[in-house]
């Protein structure tokens, strides 16, 4: 097994046992429902913007999948603290990271830790699952009303 394939799977299984930002989010702004029915994972996302358009409080609940869970961990706290352009145009390079339309080396400056997330690409029907909660966000973040489907 490769270096990257077991970080793959530690960070995983770490988000997934103890997801960070996981609960409601009492005070939100923005709310978003996504459910991927391949599957079953259901996802909310809250999320809180300040008066200068950074996102200052993110949080996700539901239940999903190892791999939808881990992705909502690591969003999270990817997230938080960004303003709302960088958010969006973040999540567009996670999408694009997992669904092989760009290289990790060449995504690892922008997304960071998040590239552990590229082993999904081997995977086609477990892109859905970590896909799920970055839709859903965006979805939140653009205050869109319908729930979001893999579908």
């Amino acid at each position: 097994m490769s270096d990257l394939t077991d970080l793959y799977q530690q960070v995983i299984l770490d988000h997934q046992r103890r997801p960070r930002n996981f609960g409601d989010l009492e005070d939100a702004d923005r709310r978003a429902e996504g459910y991927n029915p391949l599957c079953g994972d259901r996802i909310n996302v809250e999320l809180k913007l300040g008066d200068d358009g950074s996102v200052t409080d993110v949080r996700f609940s539901g239940q999903g999948c190892a791999i939808c869970t881990a992705s909502a961990s690591m969003m999270t706290e990817s997230l938080h603290g960004r303003k709302a352009d960088d958010a969006d145009h973040i999540c567009r390079g996670f999408t694009d990271l997992v669904t092989g339309k760009r290289e990790p080396e060449d995504a690892e400056g922008e997304l960071g830790k998040l590239v552990v997330f590229a082993g999904v690409r081997e995977f086609p029907v477990r892109v859905k699952c970590a896909t799920l909660p970055w839709h859903t966000f965006r979805a939140a973040l653009e205050g869109r009303g319908k729930p979001v489907s893999t579908e």
